[in-house]
């Protein structure tokens, strides 16, 4: 049996635009913040990368640093270059559970001065996982 499962997460792993592992933790979150929850959903995601609100008189979104395009590298307002958000373009981008926390932690406040809901988080990576 483990084989199987080592053998499935290695499969996984080669195709560029699987979904990425944490999506089962967000799942449970989002199930016990809503027992009616069925899915995350990449249309949510997508108007969550979208999305904009106003900072020190500027729109700004998750796409204003990460580009309109999630397959096209992005820059951070001091000009460093960001991978592509795509998991099509950067397979890796979601594979580290603490990073992915970590900067949705900073990039939620940053752009919603407010931390992402689990549902948020699944939708948005459900997104970036379905981008070819």
């Amino acid at each position: 049996m483990r084989n199987v499962i080592i053998l499935a997460m290695a499969l996984a792993s080669t195709y560029s635009h699987a979904a990425p592992a944490i999506l089962s933790e967000y799942a449970a979150q989002a199930r016990q913040a809503n027992p009616a929850f069925n899915g995350f959903s990449a249309e949510r995601g997508k108007a969550l990368y979208y999305r904009e609100t106003m900072q020190n008189g500027k729109n700004i979104s998750c796409a204003s640093c990460h580009s309109a395009d999630p397959r096209q590298p992005g820059k951070t307002p001091a000009f460093r270059s960001i991978e592509p958000m795509a998991t099509s373009v950067t397979p890796s981008r979601f594979n580290d559970n603490k990073k992915v926390e970590k900067w949705f932690r900073r990039n939620c406040d940053d752009v919603f001065k407010r931390e992402c809901t689990a549902l948020e988080k699944g939708d948005f990576l459900t997104y970036l996982s379905n981008v070819k």
